[in-house]
């Protein structure tokens, strides 16, 4: 009992997390003694199922985004003729936790306008590093019988690096996207300062109207989402390391 535990508290989390935003009416009982003034209880200007649809798509393009770039980088400079650029790379990773999420937005708006486009720079920008240094870590601490042994069979540079390099670290990298994307999930909500579609609404109503239950509501769709996501993608880190183990011995 104790094994399954887990997974079924993760299984009742997806079920009221799908009947809440599909369903808020249903929950309007345990979150009206946080309202006052006969104040509405659950969200009234907008859908919170497709303002979860849409906080998700924009981490998902972010971190895509993010990922690319990334890894992309980070095999660079773990190449013979890319080593001089590691110094030059990690500064502009570090661009984006060198700057608030406030702070890029502000300077992003008046280049590119109000909506999802400031906020994806934000999200792009703070999701480089821990995948940037995940990656990093992951293609330089490869076990050396195996590369040397991908090396000996003949393989070219691009052989060994989609074939040996990139799968036995994906484990790591996939480490570094997790992280990236549970940041995301939270730095998202300020992009509605900027009119960009994503649960932040729903906690800036409740800000401005001082009404808990809206504050509540937008915070704990972002937490149970955190945590789902966190959970799924830890899972895949763990099989994919058990797989890439078995395939190097």
């Amino acid at each position: 009992m104790k094994a399954w535990l887990p997974l079924l508290l993760r299984l009742a989390l997806v079920v009221l997390l799908v009947a809440f935003i599909t369903s808020p009416a249903w929950f309007e009982p345990l979150l009206k003694p946080l309202t006052e003034n006969n104040a509405p209880v659950i969200y009234n200007q907008g859908s919170l199922l497709t303002l979860t649809l849409l906080h998700l798509r924009t981490v998902l393009i972010a971190t895509v985004a993010a990922t690319i770039v990334a890894v992309a980088l980070a095999i660079l400079v773990t190449r013979p003729a890319g080593v001089e650029f590691l110094p030059l790379s990690r500064s502009l990773v570090n661009i984006g936790q060198t700057f608030p999420p406030v702070a890029v937005l502000a300077l992003a708006v008046p280049a590119v306008g109000f909506g999802e486009k400031p906020t994806l720079i934000a999200l792009f920008l703070y999701g480089l590093l821990p995948i940037f240094e995940n990656a990093l870590t992951g293609l330089t601490t490869l076990p050396a019988n195996v590369v040397e042994a991908a090396r000996g069979a003949g393989m070219t540079g691009w052989q060994r690096l989609t074939k040996v390099e990139l799968p036995l670290s994906a484990p790591i990298i996939l480490g570094g996207i997790r992280l990236s994307v549970v940041i995301s999930l939270a730095t998202a909500t300020i992009g509605s300062t900027v009119a960009a579609k994503t649960l932040g609404e729903v906690i800036i109503a409740g800000l401005l109207s001082n009404n808990l239950a809206f504050i509540l509501q937008g915070g704990l769709i972002v937490a149970a989402l955190a945590v789902l996501i966190y959970d799924g993608l830890s899972a895949v880190e763990r099989y994919t390391a058990r797989r890439m183990g078995r395939e190097a011995e």
